[in-house]
């Protein structure tokens, strides 16, 4: 260890990333010590990761991560996470980010100070390439002043912002491929609240508990779009054609427009979500490249409405991982198995219930029939706690039935997630 430079003990000390790790371990010699003052990158405070932080006063706590900071000299990744603990004083949580922003190239923040700090003001115009921001209020973005010219990914979580504010930030990001939105408060400057957002550099747009009116995505380069537990009117991706992995899950949204082009499309995940499966086909049956398709409790609008195999063999000959969870209601299957054209390029097959009876075993072995080349098949089921007679009976009698079935499918390796 003696033999070791400075720079390579600076690198072990920044992948422990913890501050209290950090200062334990420096604290073993004087070259450790110079190593963390000279050559540390990296450094953490998370309340999460050391109980000892909420316990703190709050004055306590500023003093020893001011100590800290202040005693490296190159920070290149920084991350206050303080969710658990008091308000901290605006001037002190400036002093860290004044002190840092020179070489900072990420920074994850979730701070809550009096008044509110401008992240914006005092971290733009520098090489960040990573902001993380939780729990912050962001006002009056002037592009042409804060400006993040190296910014690559830009992370919002619990923030406030106007819908003015959050498209002229992105906008500020000339380099920007991955943005992430978690459950905003959208101030709202007339009664309908819309989000027009625009780059030609995003590749990764996620969006998570968000209820608006209209949100219109125009993003010439996306590849991955994913939205989750949102309320929306209506949604709109204007883009190239680039759309490559589409997920949406637990979404209400009347209106849904994913673009004309959608040959590129890859995976489409949809669980949680109810559809008109005409107008969802129509989207997606161009996607004849699609290697990867999960329909999980989607609900259909219309109770006569099904989905084939037929139909999903003939539109998708490069599919090689297909899920679909069992869904019978009023003697109807959502997925039924009309037609005889295979699946010839599936090779994993993942097949769940909510509700158990007779029926699913037989529903398994007419996919696994129609599933020449397959090589892993996973049953994902839900079992209760409290569990009648006929339930436990049921659950035997589908366990025999895999198990007379797998011997004529020594090919398949088969898994079992119950929950």
């Amino acid at each position: 260890m003696d033999q070791l430079p400075v720079e390579v003990i600076g690198n072990i000390l920044s992948h422990l990333r913890a501050a209290r790790d950090v200062v334990i371990a420096s604290a073993s010699c004087r070259k450790w010590r110079l190593a963390c003052c000279k050559h540390l990158h990296t450094l953490s405070f998370n309340s999460k990761d050391w109980p000892i932080y909420r316990d703190l006063t709050t004055t306590r706590l500023e003093i020893l991560i001011t100590q800290t900071i202040f005693q490296t000299s190159g920070l290149q990744s920084l991350s206050i996470l303080m969710e658990d603990v008091d308000e901290f004083s605006a001037s002190t949580v400036t002093a860290w980010l004044l002190y840092t922003r020179e070489t900072l190239r990420q920074l994850h923040y979730n701070v809550k100070t009096t008044p509110n700090v401008n992240i914006l003001e005092i971290c733009g115009r520098h090489k960040l390439e990573i902001l993380d921001l939780a729990h912050n209020s962001i006002v009056g973005v002037e592009p042409n002043y804060q400006r993040f010219p190296c910014l690559k990914s830009l992370s919002l979580s619990y923030v406030s912002i106007s819908a003015l504010d959050l498209n002229l930030l992105v906008s500020a990001c000339p380099k920007i491929e991955t943005f992430e939105l978690v459950n905003p408060e959208i101030a709202m400057s007339d009664a309908q609240v819309t989000v027009e957002l625009s780059s030609s550099t995003l590749k990764s747009v996620y969006v998570e508990a968000i209820s608006l009116d209209k949100f219109l995505l125009e993003a010439d380069g996306l590849e991955c779009l994913h939205l989750k537990d949102c309320a929306l009117e209506f949604f709109e991706l204007i883009g190239k054609g680039t759309l490559k992995h589409f997920k949406i899950d637990d979404v209400s949204v009347i209106h849904l427009d994913i673009g004309e082009t959608v040959e590129n499309l890859e995976t489409v995940d949809i669980s949680n979500f109810p559809i008109i499966w005409p107008k969802f086909y129509q989207m997606i049956s161009r996607s004849s490249n699609l290697k990867r398709l999960r329909l999980w409790d989607v609900m259909f609008d219309d109770e006569d409405e099904v989905v084939d195999l037929e139909t999903i063999a003939t539109c998708f000959p490069y599919l090689s991982h297909l899920s679909l969870s069992y869904d019978v209601r009023d003697g109807v299957l959502y997925y039924g198995l009309q037609g005889s054209s295979y699946l010839e390029s599936v090779v994993v097959l993942e097949l769940g219930w909510t509700v158990i009876n007779d029926l699913f075993s037989h529903w398994v072995e007419g996919l696994l029939k129609r599933c020449p080349n397959l090589k892993k098949l996973v049953i994902h089921g839900i079992v209760s706690e409290a569990k009648s007679h006929e339930e436990c009976q049921m659950l035997a009698n589908f366990t025999t039935s895999m198990v007379e079935l797998m011997r004529r499918y020594t090919h398949v390796d088969p898994y079992f997630k119950y929950e």
